[in-house]
């Protein structure tokens, strides 16, 4: 028997409007979670004060949400790098990393989508074997804190066209047994997994025994229902692996306005869930 998915959007969907009004119209629109953007809080996690975090959580139960977690974990920062080869930016990169984790945990989420494409790239002088070294070391390093604040952090597969280290989710799996800890685990994104060979579905069924958390969205960087992609077969396998974690909305071309893509993907995603019983 099917049981319901749940349903979040990413914050920064909502471009300028203030969190409270994100946050109504998420749950006016049918999401019951909310992922946070750093960025859109303040330029670093540690300029968001006690007071400032204690409202933001707040705001977002007032609206009958959860805070789901964290994503763009590294967007708009400087000097950070997971396969930086030197080791100081490396521990400048855990230590912030924590401060993300501390953020999380007193915003009332539980996960941290580390996509971060820019900062795990490959450098000059660093091999692909040396780039995996780093950030296995990276991880490693902040399974404490993680343990501490009791958060997750999900590495996330992206396209070769974002970055040249962990472009598949097989691949990804293998960093995540190299860590070997519950809480380093993997994220999803159907945008990004168009871009490998293997079809979606088969791809979120060998990685069922991983998965954390999952994005939808569309290869035209819109909603889900907003292109191509049927998400029928890519559900059915959420559902046949029992999937019991968030599906988020995360949007790269915001053209058709915040209202119409919180509503219209959730409808789209809605009818599909429907199929399944």
């Amino acid at each position: 028997m099917h049981a319901p998915f749940r349903y979040a959007i990413c914050n920064e969907t909502f471009g300028e409007q203030p969190l409270e009004q994100a946050c109504d119209l998420a749950a006016e629109c049918g999401y019951t979670g909310v992922e946070i953007a750093p960025f859109t809080l303040a330029s670093l996690a540690t300029d968001v004060s006690a007071a400032a975090r204690s409202d933001i959580r707040r705001t977002i139960a007032r609206a009958g949400l959860d805070c789901v977690g964290l994503h763009w974990l590294l967007a708009k920062t400087e000097g950070f790098h997971v396969a930086h080869p030197e080791a100081l930016v490396r521990q400048r990169t855990v230590e912030y990393l924590g401060d993300l984790a501390r953020l999380c945990h007193d915003l009332g989420g539980r996960v941290l989508v580390f996509g971060s494409p820019k900062q795990r790239s490959l450098l000059p002088g660093v091999s692909p074997e040396q780039a995996l070294e780093h950030i296995r070391e990276v991880f490693t390093r902040l399974v404490p804190v993680l343990e501490t604040t009791d958060t997750v952090v999900a590495l996330e597969p992206l396209a070769p066209v974002e970055t040249d280290v962990l472009t598949t989710a097989a691949e990804t799996c293998r960093l995540i047994d190299a860590i070997g800890s519950p809480h380093v685990r993997l994220h999803l994104d159907v945008k990004a997994m168009a871009a490998e060979p293997t079809p979606t579905p088969e791809i979120i069924v060998a990685s069922a025994p991983y998965l954390e958390h999952f994005h939808a969205n569309d290869e035209n960087l819109q909603g889900p229902g907003f292109g191509a992609v049927d998400f029928l077969p890519i559900f059915r396998a959420l559902d046949e692996i029992s999937y019991a974690g968030w599906i988020s909305v995360e949007v790269f071309d915001y053209a058709a306005g915040p209202e119409r893509l919180a509503r219209e993907s959730i409808d789209y995603m809605r009818r599909i869930e429907a199929d399944l019983a």
